[in-house]
């Protein structure tokens, strides 16, 4: 089975629990996966307390978030913007100041006794305004490989990378051949 911490960054790896190649596109279809999804990620109390009653409509959150961000990721950066601002005004978010390396930042934060979804959503945010701040928001994209469409970060020299991995790369170049020569 493949591994949710695929790109280092919880805002991609939960847009990329959809995978329209598995027969059963869904990689969160219970509690307990959504629990290893967030041990893999290391997100500290947002697994414990998926425990008893409402379990389901737990996750029945986390999917809507997952949603909210693929809406969010399937803009132009320009348009991208306009709806990370919409979903920020809609979520719990409190703004602290923490410290880096000496030099003080300002880091998004949810309310000690927020759930599973809203962690995961103000964590999404974050990790997006930092790309943004990084000067990576342009090279955010969706893999072109239909039916394929998860997140990644182009990192390549000219940026121009159109697919999410070599798997779909190669998925579509075949299909291309093939299409070419009938």
């Amino acid at each position: 089975m493949r591994q949710y911490a695929e790109t280092g960054l919880v805002s991609l790896d939960l847009a990329n629990t959809w995978d329209e190649y598995l027969d059963d596109p869904e990689r969160l279809p219970d509690t307990a996966a959504l629990r290893r999804f967030c041990e893999e990620l290391g997100l500290s109390g947002a697994g414990e307390s998926l425990g008893g009653l409402g379990a389901e409509g737990v996750l029945d959150e986390v999917r809507a978030v997952r949603g909210r961000l693929r809406e969010v990721l399937a803009g132009e950066p320009g348009e991208r913007t306009g709806a990370l601002a919409r979903w920020v005004a809609e979520l719990p978010v409190r703004v602290t100041v923490g410290e880096s390396d000496g030099v003080p930042r300002l880091l998004l934060t949810t309310r000690e006794d927020a759930g599973p979804a809203a962690r995961l959503a103000v964590r999404s945010v974050s990790e997006l305004l930092d790309l943004a701040a990084s000067g990576d928001w342009d090279r955010l994209r969706l893999c072109a490989a239909l039916p394929c469409r998860d997140a990644f970060v182009d990192r390549s020299r000219p940026g121009r990378r159109q697919f999410c991995s070599t798997r779909c790369g190669n998925r579509a170049h075949a299909a291309a051949s093939r299409a070419r020569h009938r």
